[in-house]
């Protein structure tokens, strides 16, 4: 018997440990790990030696296609980003009104979804959809279960001061059908009425520098929200995923529901574990994101709280802009709300959590890969064994080098991570035993990824 492919001589890194072996892969599944010379001949030899050698990135939360105006992401140069940083499969959003502007008010979700799904052959990696559900009508509700039988089985809402924001009210509605389908609510969660009142009292203080920026969402604000919603999902019982906590207050509200049974998990982002709000002083407005970035402590919060397993995902929330559309206004509130990582999420994780604080692998692998795919309902990804889809990483721990944003794949023509040295390197990306990323260039064609219809997740392990 001959393979496609033999990834050789590394170190494999699961969630529980790290040894050295080989990764045999066929017809786009892996089909055998062990010692070289345990493995079938193949028809390619991937030499890993030095290097690691892990499951591809799973990031449930990215925002990859939307039209608005000032959003310039394009399904070939955001997957063409995630492949370059190690991500094999993300999850976007589905809207309804078809997309994020929502100006066909005839479309609903299902439409929402459709359209997403028909970027499929632009893709480079593999992706799902959680439906947003921004229409406060019972049309909405109905059309959850319809969405579970398209492989949708999360939905997001915003408690927030964005258009799409819907009430209490609504929520614990949606909660009770979610919960019903036995699938996953995810929420945006910053009080608005807090949010909204203190931004109007910058706008009358003159303070448009975006300095001020994070003190009109302040960390109280993400707090109280997240606990009104903790309590109402605690109420239907449903499995909630908390998105982009952003600070210690609201991590402790997190972790004080989680201690009751209650079936809520939550992530952090990237940005939350190295970055604070500071960089606005020499970023300006290209680090407005939402929630905003916090104080040191928050920032050494976030790994507490993911050491404990209260956070238990990281992810990008990748969004894309032009850097026009940030910085020629003349005040903060005029720019919009959010900054790219996919390609550079988990070197700069790396950076922070395993070579400056000393977190293991098997933790990178966890939090990074293996605990989206089982929360998301992703049983093939996020994982090297054997039978499973070929998302494979190739790693190198020891490269150092200096991420530059004139390098971005994606359009988005700013990082927040511009000049920043780090050590570790993506070498070769494999989505389902397609090569994709080899020495830091895509070599494949967009239509490599697949969408994919999700399995309703199981929380009880």
């Amino acid at each position: 018997m001959t393979v496609d492919t033999v990834i050789a001589g590394g170190r494999l890194v699961t969630p529980t440990g790290v040894s050295e072996g080989s990764v045999a892969i066929d017809d786009g599944t892996i089909v055998a790990v062990g010692h070289e010379a345990s493995l079938p001949e193949a028809d390619r030899r991937i030499d890993a030696a030095d290097r690691l050698v892990m499951p591809g990135v799973v990031d449930p939360h990215v925002h990859i296609d939307e039209v608005p105006e000032n959003r310039a992401g394009t399904m070939p140069a955001e997957t063409a980003a995630a492949a370059l940083g190690g991500m094999t499969t993300f999850v976007d959003f589905a809207w309804q009104g078809r997309d994020r502007a929502g100006t066909d008010e005839d479309a609903g979700l299902l439409d929402g979804i459709a359209h997403k799904r028909a970027k499929e052959d632009e893709s480079y990696v593999d992706y799902s959809l959680h439906g947003v559900l921004s229409r406060e009508t019972e049309g909405t509700l109905d059309a959850i279960p319809e969405a579970v039988e398209e492989g949708v089985t999360s939905f997001k809402m915003f408690m927030s001061t964005y258009p799409v924001g819907v009430s209490n009210g609504f929520v614990d509605s949606a909660f009770e059908r979610i919960a019903a389908e036995d699938a996953v609510a995810t929420m945006h969660t910053e009080d608005p009425s807090v949010c909204e009142h203190l931004a109007e009292r910058l706008k009358r203080e003159g303070k448009g520098d975006p300095q001020y920026y994070p003190d009109s969402r302040p960390d109280y604000a993400e707090a109280m929200a997240a606990d009104d919603v903790a309590r109402m999902a605690r109420e239907h019982g449903v499995k909630y995923y908390g998105i982009h906590t952003s600070c210690r207050q609201s991590a402790e509200v997190l972790s004080g529901f989680q201690g009751d049974g209650s079936r809520i998990r939550a992530e952090t982002c990237t940005h939350y574990t190295a970055l604070t709000r500071e960089i606005h002083e020499s970023r300006g407005n290209l680090p407005l994101i939402a929630p905003p970035l916090r104080t040191d402590d928050d920032v050494e919060a976030m790994f507490e709280y993911l050491r404990d397993g209260t956070l238990s995902v990281v992810s990008t929330d990748h969004s894309v802009y032009h850097r026009e559309y940030k910085e020629e206004v003349e005040n903060w509130w005029d720019s919009p709300f959010g900054a790219n990582s996919a390609q550079y999420s988990l070197p700069v994780f790396h950076e922070v959590a395993v070579n400056q604080r000393g977190f293991s692998y098997p933790f990178l692998v966890r939090v990074m890969c293996t605990n989206p795919a089982r929360t998301f309902g992703f049983p093939e990804k996020g994982t090297l064994e054997p039978g499973t889809d070929a998302d494979v990483v190739v790693f190198d721990p020891d490269e150092t080098w200096t991420i530059e944003e004139t390098e971005n794949a994606s359009n988005a023509t700013f990082s927040l991570y511009d000049g920043r040295e780090v050590t570790g390197a993506v070498k070769q990306t494999f989505v389902r035993g397609q090569l994709v990323v080899d020495g830091g260039e895509i070599v494949a064609e967009p239509g490599t990824g697949r969408f994919v219809e999700r399995d309703l997740p199981d929380w009880s392990e």
